[in-house]
């Protein structure tokens, strides 16, 4: 956690004046500041004071200063404040929840000893609701720190002896143990009650962490630290993870590392002059952290672990490892994320429209509700992040992982269910949780999902089990539970609206068709679209009742609001809204509440509709299970059942009765029930409920109202009643009187009166029953009156066959035998004949066989029509039956002539169900070969055909035809019957040339690679150009392809400039060569702007302008490259240059050369030719540079012809005098060499002459001994300056002596002789010479003879003889005095004595620690001088940082020490930026801290520039510019480590390539090329790293003008961007 501070709250004062005590309410929305002086301070919680109110003392009669605060404390609903005061009492004011609003006293809490957790030990508990208090605990020493856990339900004590002693009000199931705890070794006055531990703090400057059981965890001593002082306050933080603890000057964090559990200590807060800190709060929301001091100050401080901006709209901040604050940017509106369990937490997202959090830890999940500031946290064991979330339900989430559906309900800590679908889409599964909820109801919590695609499962997610599967027949694509749980609509793929009763298990279909469908919120109507109608049920329980509107467009949503219902419907551009009947919505509503009475009134207001109806049936039934009698009586009075409210009325009578008579409910009343169960017509409960009171009479009453006499009969014979027989005879006049003769009969017979029976059967017209009865008596059939009686009623009434039984009965067989073929019984007929009459069989057959023709049994006829001999009729019938089996065999058995035409039909069929051989087989014997032939022809079996055409025809016969036949198929378009016909007779060509002449050229393709496969590819190049003719091109390609023609192809296309199909043709099948020629041509054919873009959209345009030049089009090439690519105009130039160069064309060539911006390879053309004048002119007027080149070339052949003065002219024309050196030398002329060096390069004329002499001296033999021997010669003869310069020339690094001796000799020659001019010369010569042999003495006394000074106290400087050099400054040259105190210092320097130096010249020392690296004593000594000199330093050290390739620590120096707008550093600062932006692996969200340095020492500087001289300068500008790039690159890293971030991370990547100019090119398209990939801008991505391997080749080709920025044009990326030196991409990104 870091501590950042905010602001000042209470500035402090110049003396003591402690801050006694702080609070932040529990709302966060106020926090209460107390001082000495005894008035407390309300802020809100931005800091700003919006009130105070003073405090009183126990008694005004004491005065104001009697007393001090000495802690205070908000109530849990943030309107009340406890005030603890000195004086022995407790005041709790109400502040209440205004700011301003008038402070009162609510409660006293009077403390008979001073201050009852102040003095004596004693902890008290005050109750404010009954005004008194009361002790908790006492001790025997005073308490000097109080401490609660974070839940606020404990607290622990400690006191001035040490001990801590802990309390809880609830342990919540901990175990934990209370009373004393632990024993501290001094008091304990910072105290802290953290998540798994305490802390503990005092004046030993020790905090000490003790586990929950009182053991000691951890010391952290700090005892050691001199600027250290005793611990005087602490506070834990709101989720316990982090302790501060406050001290002098200083706040002390530490943080619980759960995963080590131990207590990490962070940084500790230095605050200069703060002074010892007597108080802490921090508020509930963990965000911000108050401390006051002993002087009365108060100060503001930010605390989190880190704070994020979550889609720019939510501002997220990480006050704990558990506790997160989310606040939205718009409204302002805050929630508290808290894990209960302590776990951390890892990432939170909001989601579902920003309404929804989660958040995961390492085994829980948190989720909540922004708009209702509900909040859960389930246990999830880690799931790897997989999983789905879905929000539609408002009190539910949905979670989908691995194939499990979990619930989660809104502030529920517990999964409300899973269960396992693999169909996790939210139309597919819906949830009801209370929906509508009666008061007293159980909870109503259902689930419906998909088992399978065709399988609905509702589950009671109370208990979880399975309250109903519904199988349906197709696959279901959306379901919907009404909001009570009882109902389920659902749809499926056919678009068919089903409503499934969870009560009745039924389901039913809405609609056959239906694009639209949902509940209305709040009620149990549905709203639906069929098609071109608008379908609302009111009444759902009534699913016929449905009320239609029509519409002319889609419903694309519901609206309820202001108590209208609204459907709104799109109609093309338009919007319609149609309004629901809001009343009967209510209406449902009112139902489902159960207020039957309001549902009554309402309807009592409408008028009759369908939709009414319904309603009035539906309160009528439920009316009636609630047994509300009254209201189902006018229920059924609206519908017009007068019946059935007469009898309601009567009911309603009786129990009305009842309850005046006996009180109670009259609806239990027996006969009230009895009466309402027979309504429901369930006549047995009604018996029940009758003979359950021994009502006999009644129940037999109730029977023979509703006439159902055999029930009256039973009851009275099973109860024994007295009225029985007189119940019998009543029944029996009843029917009787009311005709129902059938009935009376089947008394009758039961009675086994028979012949009653008979007459009543007769009667009714019921022969039937009468014959039945009759024939079961033997004393009828002698009756011939009751016979004859029965058989004239049974024929007249058509029962031929039962009156044929009754005459076979008394045996008149005539009749009988006329009965049953009358009646159509032929069974009984052919049976009755074969007895009586068989001569009449065979017609009797034939008969029924025509019998069951007639009745279209075909099947049965035909055994019929077999045994009367009637064969025609029997193959008829099995045609007509279609037994084709039976019918040939039948057939097959005929001799007859007439049965031939029969095989032709049964043949057809045999042939439409594909049994050739029996079909042909049955053509045959028929006669007609000719069908079978075209039988087998249509089958496509044309062997078969073949064959049969064969065995009857001959061959030209059947070639004849098939021809002719396949002609006639031709004719009628058959060509695939008439190809297999032409194949047959191996006629092939025919097939081709039919083919071909309907211009069915793949069928001609196929039956040439069949039959002819060595011409096929002539004959696909041939179609190809007959098709190309005709225009039909796409044909010809194909045709062209397939003959391996692929350049024909594009030829074609080319010709007839159909480019667009020559390209694709290029691009599919010619290769990447032939793209690019034929998108060349392509353009050469547009010409101009066309061209351009084209060849752009291709990414050819420098192709192109190559491919231009190479074929020699350069006024092409000009074309595209002054449109679209400029920079190429140099480079078309410079290659039409080349080719006129090549061509002789001098002077056209130059022309283009310079327009090419070549001139130089003018030069080189020119002095190729050796055109000098040519070359020189071109020269001087376009490349100064290379007149000097023409002139060194024109000397080079002047030398070589040895025409070396006017070589040696023209090289001293070019300046050039040390080539001319160099030719005289080559050539073997020294003096001439010597002459020009002496001339023009006297500097070198030395080693010339060395060079000179040691080639003299190879070629002589001459060494030390020759020159000294030459030296004594000069010196006899007096040439004393040739002497010296001799002996100067000895040298021999082998004899010291000898050197010592010449040079002396020299000097002294010098001095006699020569003038002081050379005498000085030589000494000036020798003296060096002598120092560096160690000669400091000889040496200085050279220079003394020559009165060089300075040179001489130089030496004794050199030989560290500072006497010497001092005394002979003093003496000689006093001014050189300070000149050899430098020195001597420069000399302490150079021995490291630099505390010696320091007392002479703290500068020099300054300077010495910089030489020797110890920057860190440089800059502590800096620091101690003046700003001016610190930053010297500074700049010295960032210098030096910078070259060592370390400018991240140069840019810490800067931030650390402050950027002073200097301008001698702004050389420095701007290396500093480019060093820092070229760094590599610098994109990553780890390099956040490099970039954000970079950003604040550069707005600092900017800042410090604007106050400076150099304000508005084009220097400030560029500050500012580079501020705004390590803004922007500070903000990306910061955006690289939120993954919801990462867009912005690449825009910004994209946004930094307008600053190109200042940063390196290379990667900064590299970064946004990657960025824009790893996002999915494929595009944009190809572009930048497209241009970065440009940029690479730029860069080692060391130039950019090759460099092509066609793809940023009309941006403000820039085009003329430096080379950087290398690349600054790391090679392992590459």
């Amino acid at each position: 956690m870091q501590l950042k501070h905010l602001k000042t709250l209470l500035p402090p004062q110049e003396g003591a004046a402690k801050v006694t005590c702080m609070a932040w309410s529990p709302n966060n929305m106020r926090f209460a500041i107390c001082t000495v002086d005894r008035v407390v301070l309300l802020y809100d919680e931005q800091g700003e004071r919006r009130d105070k109110f003073s405090t009183k003392p126990i008694d005004p009669k004491f005065g104001k200063q009697s007393y001090v605060v000495n802690d205070m404390a908000f109530s849990p609903d943030s309107t009340k404040i406890a005030i603890a005061q000195s004086d022995n009492i407790i005041f709790v004011y109400k502040i209440g929840e205004e700011w301003g609003d008038k402070k009162t006293i609510c409660n006293k809490f009077v403390q008979n000893v001073s201050m009852g957790y102040k003095h004596r030990g004693t902890v008290r508990l005050a109750n404010t609701q009954m005004n008194k208090s009361s002790t908790i605990y006492n001790t025997d020493s005073c308490v000097v720190s109080l401490a609660s856990n974070v839940s606020g339900k404990g607290f622990l004590s400690g006191h001035f002896d040490g001990t801590v002693v802990r309390y809880f009000f609830d342990d919540e199931g901990s175990g934990d143990s209370q009373g004393k705890l632990l024993v501290h070794p001094c008091p304990p006055y910072a105290l802290a009650w953290g998540l798994n531990s305490f802390l503990i703090g005092g004046y030993d400057q020790r905090i000490v962490a003790y586990s929950r059981e009182g053991h000691v965890l951890q010391t952290f001593d700090h005892s050691r630290d001199q600027s250290e002082r005793e611990f005087s306050a602490a506070v834990s933080s709101p989720s316990g993870q982090s302790v501060v603890f406050g001290s002098y000057d200083r706040l002390r964090v530490f943080n619980w590392a759960p995963r080590r559990g131990m207590w990490d200590e962070a940084k500790p807060k230095e605050i200069p002059n703060l002074y010892t800190i007597t108080s802490l709060a921090w508020k509930r929301d963990g965000s911000k952290l108050c401390a006051g001091t002993l002087c009365g100050g108060v100060e503001l401080f930010d605390c989190c672990l880190r704070r994020t901006i979550y889609k720019n709209k939510f501002e997220m901040t990480y006050v704990g490892l558990s506790q997160v604050v989310v606040r939205n940017l718009s409204t302002g509106a805050r929630v508290i994320l808290k894990s209960y369990y302590g776990y951390e937490i890892e990432e939170v997202k909001i989601l579902g429209k920003d309404r929804y959090l989660v958040a995961h830890t390492s085994d829980t999940l948190l989720l909540g509700d922004l708009l209702t500031n509900k909040l859960s946290e389930v246990a999830w064991p880690g799931s790897g992040g997989n999983e789905k979330f879905f929000f539609e339900n408002e009190s539910v989430c949905m979670i989908f992982n691995a194939g499990e559906l979990s619930l989660v309900e809104y502030s529920n800590n517990e999964i409300l269910g899973s269960v396992r679908t693999e169909f996790m889409n939210p139309d597919l599964i819906s949830v009801c949780l209370n929906g509508r909820k009666r008061s007293g109801a159980e909870d109503n919590k259902k689930l419906a999902y998909l088992i399978d695609l065709k399988t609905i499962a509702i589950v009671d997610l109370r208990g979880g089990c399975t309250l109903a599967t519904i199988s349906h027949d197709s696959k279901i694509d959306w379901l919907e539970l009404n909001e009570t749980g009882k109902k389920l609509l659902f749809t499926d793929k056919k678009l068919r609206l089903h409503l499934f009763d969870l009560a009745s298990t039924l389901k039913c279909t809405l609609l056959g068709f239906c694009s639209f469908v949902q509940w209305i919120p709040g009620s149990d109507v549905v709203v639906a679209q069929n098609r071109a109608n608008l379908c609302v049920w009111y009444s759902i329980d009534s699913p016929e009742s449905v009320t239609m509107f029509p519409i002319k467009g889609d419903i694309v949503d519901l609206e309820r609001t202001e108590g209208k219902t609204n459907v709104i419907v799109s109609e093309g551009l338009n919007t319609v809204t149609y309004t629901l009947d809001e009343g009967l919505i209510e209406f449902g509503t009112a139902i489902d509440d159960g207020d039957y009475d309001r549902a009554t009134a309402f309807l009592e207001t409408l008028d009759m509709t369908t939709e009414t109806e319904a309603m009035w049936k539906t309160l009528s039934k439920l009316a009636l299970e609630a047994r509300q009698l009254h209201i189902a009586e006018r229920c059924f009075a609206a519908l017009g059942d007068v019946s059935t409210v007469r009898f309601l009325h009567q009911i309603n009578q009786i129990a009305d009765k009842v309850e005046k008579e006996m009180g109670g409910d009259g609806t239990t009343y027996y006969q009230v029930q009895a009466k309402v169960a027979t309504l429901d017509k369930n006549f047995k409960l009604a018996e029940r409920f009758y003979m359950e009171q021994n009502a006999v009479d009644e129940a037999i009453e109730m029977y023979q109202e509703l006439h159902m006499w055999d029930e009256s009969i039973a009851v009275a014979e099973a109860k024994r009643h007295p009225e029985l027989e007189n119940l019998r005879r009543s029944y029996m006049t009843w029917l009787t009187d009311t005709a129902q003769d059938e009935k009376a009969g089947e008394v009758k017979e039961a009675e086994g009166d028979f012949s009653a029976a008979v007459n009543l059967y007769l009667r009714a017209g019921l022969p039937a029953k009468a014959a039945r009865v009759a024939l079961s008596r033997a004393e009828f059939i002698n009756n011939t009156e009751m016979v004859n009686r029965i058989t004239s009623s049974l024929i007249k009434a058509d029962f031929y066959e039962r009156g044929g039984d009754l005459y076979e009965r008394i045996r008149n067989h005539q009749r009988a035998l006329e009965c049953y073929v009358k009646g159509g019984a032929f069974r009984k007929a052919v049976e009755l004949a074969r007895g009586s009459f068989p001569s009449e069989v065979v017609r009797l057959e034939e008969s029924w066989g025509d019998h069951l023709v007639q009745q279209k049994q075909m099947d049965a006829a035909i055994n019929h029509f077999i045994e009367a001999g009637c064969s025609i009729k029997a193959i008829e019938a099995a045609v007509a039956a279609r037994q084709w089996k039976k019918a040939v065999h039948i057939l097959e058995m005929q001799d007859d002539s007439a049965a031939a035409k029969y095989y032709v039909k049964i043949g057809q069929y045999y042939a439409s169900v594909h049994e050739y051989e029996v079909a042909e087989q049955l053509y045959v014997k028929g006669g007609h070969i000719k069908d079978a032939i075209d039988m087998f022809t249509a089958a496509g079996r044309w062997e078969d055909a073949h064959k049969l055409a064969v065995k009857c025809m001959t061959e030209e016969e059947v070639r004849a035809l098939y021809v002719t036949r396949a002609q006639e198929l031709e004719r009628d378009n058959k060509f695939k019957e008439a190809e297999r016909l032409y194949s047959t007779v191996k006629q092939p060509d025919l097939a081709i040339t039919m083919y071909k002449k309907n211009r069915m050229f793949d069928d001609v393709i196929r039956l040439v690679a069949k039959h002819h496969p060595d011409l096929l590819s002539e004959t696909h190049l041939h179609l190809a150009k007959e098709l190309e003719l005709e225009s039909r091109f796409s044909e010809a390609e194909y045709h062209f392809m397939e003959a391996g023609e692929c350049k024909a192809a594009i030829n074609m296309y080319r010709v007839k400039s159909m480019w667009e199909e020559a390209h694709r043709i290029a691009k599919s099948q010619g290769g990447a060569n032939i793209q690019k020629q034929v998108t060349y041509l392509w353009a050469e054919s547009l010409g101009g702007e066309a061209a351009v873009k084209l060849l752009s959209r291709f990414s050819l345009l420098e192709y192109a302008i190559e491919s231009a030049c190479n074929n020699l089009r350069f006024d092409f090439a000009f074309e595209l490259a002054n449109l679209a690519a400029k920079d190429k105009i140099p480079e078309v130039h410079l290659k039409t240059a080349l080719y006129l160069e090549d061509e002789g064309k001098f002077a056209e060539a130059e022309a283009e050369f310079i327009k090419a911006g070549k001139p130089r390879e003018a030069v080189l053309m020119y002095i190729h030719t050796k055109d000098w004048s040519s070359a020189q002119r071109v020269a001087e007027t376009h490349e100064p540079d290379s007149v000097n080149e023409v002139l060194e070339s024109q000397a080079k052949v002047c030398f070589t012809k040895r025409d070396f003065q006017r070589a040696e002219t023209l090289l001293l024309r070019a300046q050039r005098p040390d080539l001319t050196v160099q030719f005289y030398k080559e050539a073997g002329m020294w003096s001439d060499a010597m002459r020009i060096c002496k001339e023009y390069l006297p500097n070198k004329l030395s080693k010339l002459q060395e060079e000179y002499e040691q080639e003299a001296s190879q070629k002589g033999n001459n060494g030390v001994e020759a020159i000294l021997e030459q030296a004594r010669e000069w010196e006899t003869t007096g040439e004393y300056s040739r002497a010296v310069d001799c002996y100067l020339k000895v040298k021999d690094d082998k004899n010291n002596k000898l050197m010592e001796r010449c040079w002396m000799k020299a000097a002294e020659l010098s001095i006699k002789f020569l003038n002081r001019d050379r005498t000085v010369e030589v000494v000036r010569l020798v003296g060096p010479r002598l120092s560096k042999l160690r000669q400091f003495k000889a040496a200085a006394e050279l220079y003394l003879n020559v009165d060089l000074i300075k040179e001489a106290i130089d030496v004794f400087i050199d030989g560290e003889e500072w006497n010497k050099a001092k005394r002979v400054a003093k003496e000689l040259e006093p001014t050189l005095e300070n000149y050899v105190d430098q020195k001597y210092k420069e000399h302490l320097k150079k021995q490291g004595q630099v505390e010696s130096l320091a007392g002479i010249d703290v500068m020099a020392a300054l300077d010495l620690y910089a030489e020797r690296g110890q920057w860190d004593k440089c800059l502590e000594t800096a620091s101690k001088q003046s700003f001016k000199i610190l930053h010297k330093y500074i700049a010295l050290y960032a210098t030096q940082l910078i070259k060592e390739e370390e400018p991240v620590r140069a840019l810490q120096l800067y931030v650390t020490h402050g950027a002073p707008p200097n301008v001698q550093n702004f050389n420095i600062y701007k290396r500093v930026f480019v060093d820092v932006v070229s760094l590599p692996d610098t994109d990553s969200a780890e390099a956040y801290r490099v970039w954000a340095d970079l950003r604040d020492f550069l707005f600092q500087l900017c800042d410090n520039v604007s106050k400076s001289a150099e304000a508005n300068s084009p220097v400030h500008y560029d500050f500012e510019q580079m501020l705004l790039i390590a803004h922007y690159y500070a903000t990306r890293s910061a955006a690289k480590g939120v993954e919801q971030l990462s867009s912005i991370a690449s825009r910004l990547s994209v946004s930094l390539l307008r600053y190109t100019e200042m940063i390196p090119a290379d990667k900064a398209f590299f970064e946004a090329g990657t960025h824009c990939r790893a996002e999915g801008w494929d595009s944009m991505a190809f572009v930048f790293l497209n241009h970065f391997l440009d940029l690479c080749n730029a860069i080692e080709e060391g130039t950019l003008n090759g460099l092509d920025h066609s793809d940023f044009i009309d941006t403000d990326i820039p085009f003329e961007v430096p080379v950087p030196s290398k690349l600054f991409v790391s090679v392992r990104n590459l």
